[in-house]
């Protein structure tokens, strides 16, 4: 293919792209509502978020090689189907990470009544968020318990404890999976009736994974009958329209935007450009990045303290207007991760 007639859809809320690919590609910008079969003609690739569904509905008719997601989780992309017509789809792994992470130690920090030292931090899922949280745990002096099957299977359980471990030795617990309904290890309401009445220590319960991570009439209850403590929401089931009963009971709750800092966006973007220039062999290009733009680099754990992001004030917003949940995801201040240096 000829690099001139390259055609590529971006979605509007990509940041950090606007001017990049116009060197090499014809680009046309949408937003998620008017990304349908008929904007997908003559389109080569998609750089999207995920509120674009990309299934054979969408992508069908289309003549699409290429689906990059600026984001971590690909629920959004039916990835069977797309294999099937032999369309490559590439994500961002790891893209948000140190935000994700910063949002839950601050969470913790901002709840706790006592030093955190004294508390047992439950983490289940060690991946890219997880092993950022449980580093920055450790160094805080919190004692932390690692659930991952997947994994324990691979490396060996030493290092890990079951979820039922979790359920009883934990007084905080945070999830960090991929949302999964079939294989080995499920994940859809991996915290359900049966795991909070399996618990011990009236725990903070913490989910920025993916909302159906945890059943939310299941949350409630346990809530309600004192078995959780408190709960701290930024991924929910049914977004954007979330329970009413369970934004009223979290102590914390905000609008999938744990994941939402300015370091992180740029990542993600750079890794959908990476992406693209190596499909179609275009020059190397880099994401649109402010001017004076810290460097993206992990954070120092000594830093974490001092990490001047506090959830509080994003919970206000959501409890005073719940429905404009999307449009506060859309136009989030994005804020910076701890003080930057080289990953250890």
């Amino acid at each position: 293919m000829e690099n001139a007639r390259l055609k590529v859809l971006v979605e509007s809320h990509v940041p950090f792209i606007r001017g990049v690919i116009e060197p090499y590609a014809d680009v046309v910008y949408a937003d998620p509502a008017d990304i349908t079969p008929a904007a997908l003609e003559g389109v080569d690739a998609m750089i999207v978020r995920t509120r674009t569904r990309c299934d054979q509905a969408l992508l069908g008719e289309s003549n699409v090689q290429l689906v990059l997601t600026a984001t971590i989780g690909t629920d959004h992309i039916d990835k069977d189907w797309c294999a099937s017509a032999g369309i490559g789809v590439y994500n961002a792994p790891g893209c948000n990470a140190p935000a994700v992470a910063q949002y839950v130690l601050s969470s913790i920090v901002s709840l706790m009544n006592r030093p955190v030292e004294q508390h047992t931090l439950g983490i289940v899922g060690v991946g890219h968020v997880g092993s950022i949280v449980e580093r920055w745990a450790r160094a805080l002096d919190m004692k932390v318990l690692l659930c991952d099957p997947p994994r324990a299977r691979r490396e060996g359980s030493a290092a890990f404890v079951s979820l039922g471990e979790i359920a009883r030795r934990c007084d905080i617990i945070t999830f960090h999976t991929p949302l999964s309904s079939t294989g080995e290890d499920p994940t859809y309401h991996l915290a359900g009736r049966e795991f909070f009445d399996s618990l011990r220590h009236s725990p903070i319960i913490i989910n920025s994974a993916r909302g159906p991570v945890v059943d939310t009439l299941a949350l409630i209850a346990a809530l309600d009958s004192g078995k959780v403590r408190r709960a701290v929401i930024d991924c929910w089931e049914g977004e954007p329209r979330i329970s009413a009963d369970l934004l009223s009971r979290a102590a914390i709750a905000t609008p999938h935007i744990a994941g939402y800092s300015l370091q992180g966006k740029v990542r993600a973007t750079q890794m959908c450009l990476d992406c693209l220039s190596a499909h179609f062999h275009l020059p190397a290009m880099k994401a649109a990045a402010p001017a004076g733009c810290p460097s993206l680099l992990i954070a120092d754990t000594v830093k974490v303290r001092a990490t001047g992001y506090d959830p509080i004030h994003d919970t206000r917003i959501l409890k005073q207007s719940p429905d404009t949940f999307e449009a506060q995801r859309d136009h989030y201040n994005l804020r910076h991760e701890p003080g930057q240096s080289k990953i250890d």
